[in-house]
């Protein structure tokens, strides 16, 4: 059977989602508590990889099992066993043809940024404190010129390996909430730090270093030089993956 796990985490105390050597990462508390329960070493496959310090309310795993535990009590079991700062969500039985990276339709992420003069000492790990006044209306210009389907490699870490460069945003969204701005960001799918790296601009945007108008230009000029700074892990939520069903 191949089970499909919706799981939350805080990323704080984490070097990423994926397994990396002598580091704590999602992916090996999750597969230590599998192999544990299984008795035998477990794969687990991600919709995608987080990095140190990101948090997130909606990943999807999926992993195989041979085990006969009726199926309502996978997630009590798992959470009884995973660490504090990860819980499973949701437990599903997924098709034969699931995979929870290549099954994925479009991601959604949101990242927090704390306006407050003084920063909130309680939320220092999930937004990132930026005390200075933002033009917000030319960040939603800039918004509107960034969606659609464009190569994204100006908003790209310049060490990435990915050649094709080419991914659809359907929507980005900012919200003010009291001292806060919520990005929200949906698309098909992200390159490395292009979130991070597409907020920084968009903060440049609101300070007035770049105008909505050079967006375009940014884009064709393929140059991670041209784009905004890549902000901070901590503010970054992988906040839900879309599928078909």
């Amino acid at each position: 059977m191949k089970i499909k796990c919706t799981i939350s985490y805080d990323g704080t105390q984490f070097s990423g989602y994926q397994v990396q050597p002598n580091k704590r990462t999602v992916q090996s508390e999750l597969e230590a508590v599998l192999s544990k329960i299984h008795k035998n070493p477990v794969k687990v496959y991600a919709s995608g990889r987080t990095d140190a310090s990101v948090h997130a309310v909606g990943q999807v795993v999926h992993f195989d099992t041979s085990l006969t535990i009726p199926f309502d009590r996978w997630k009590k079991a798992l959470n009884a066993m995973l660490p504090d700062d990860i819980s499973v969500t949701l437990i599903e039985e997924a098709g034969e043809g699931f995979h929870a990276r290549f099954s994925a339709k479009a991601k959604e992420y949101h990242y927090i940024i704390d306006r407050s003069e003084q920063p909130d000492i309680f939320k220092r790990n999930y937004r990132y404190h930026f005390p200075y006044k933002l033009d917000v209306h030319s960040m939603r210009e800039a918004c509107e010129l960034l969606q659609g389907t464009h190569d994204f490699t100006s908003f790209c870490a310049a060490k990435s390996a990915v050649e094709d460069r080419v991914r659809t945003i359907h929507k980005i969204e900012i919200e003010e909430v009291d001292n806060e701005l919520v990005f929200s960001f949906i698309g098909n799918g992200f390159l490395y730090n292009m979130v991070r790296i597409l907020v920084g601009t968009l903060l440049d945007v609101g300070q007035g270093i770049i105008v909505p108008q050079e967006i375009p230009n940014i884009i064709d000029g393929k140059d991670r030089n041209l784009s905004g700074k890549t902000v901070p892990g901590h503010g970054l939520f992988l906040w839900k993956v879309y599928y078909d069903n």
